[in-house]
């Protein structure tokens, strides 16, 4: 038996692993809307996929179709998801446009926030939400947190 890495070559300690109606169908988004690249494929002998991963610019993320039977249950099936999927880019307001081109919906536009970043939100047709930003500037957390008070009124 050969020893082996706790965390696969190409993997990282925390990979988002999607559950989607028609996975196959998502990853074409994913590559359309977020240039995605598709790593692997495994389906079962009736097509859905058991396993697929993808890697979005640095970061792998793995995909699988909806498994009622198992539990296995999308953000359709689930009228939602509390999960949000966090996505930097070189350009916020062109990966927002190409999301949307792609078949995304906006559900915050693309703004400068008060933590330092350019940022909006869309829901994918999976039924997934990302937050797409990019960094402007840093800012101290006492900067943050001023900026915050002053955003929410308190200041």
């Amino acid at each position: 038996m050969t020893a082996s890495r706790s965390i696969p070559e190409g993997m990282s300690a925390i990979t988002p692993h999607l559950t989607c109606r028609n996975a196959s169908a998502a990853i074409a988004f994913y590559v359309e809307a977020f240039g995605a690249v598709e790593l692997a494929r495994l389906p079962t002998p009736d097509g859905r996929l058991m396993h697929a991963l993808i890697r979005i610019a640095d970061a792998p993320v793995m995909l699988v179709d909806e498994f009622t039977e198992r539990g296995m249950l999308s953000p359709q099936a689930l009228q939602g998801t509390p999960v949000t999927l966090h996505l930097y880019v070189p350009d916020v307001d062109a990966a927002v446009a190409r999301a949307v081109a792609a078949g995304a919906q906006v559900t915050l536009p693309v703004d400068d926030m008060f933590w330092g970043d350019r940022y909006g939100r869309v829901l994918d047709p999976f039924g997934h939400q990302w937050s797409i930003a990019t960094h402007l500037r840093d800012l101290s957390p006492e900067e943050i947190a001023r900026a915050a008070r002053a955003t929410a009124g308190d200041d």
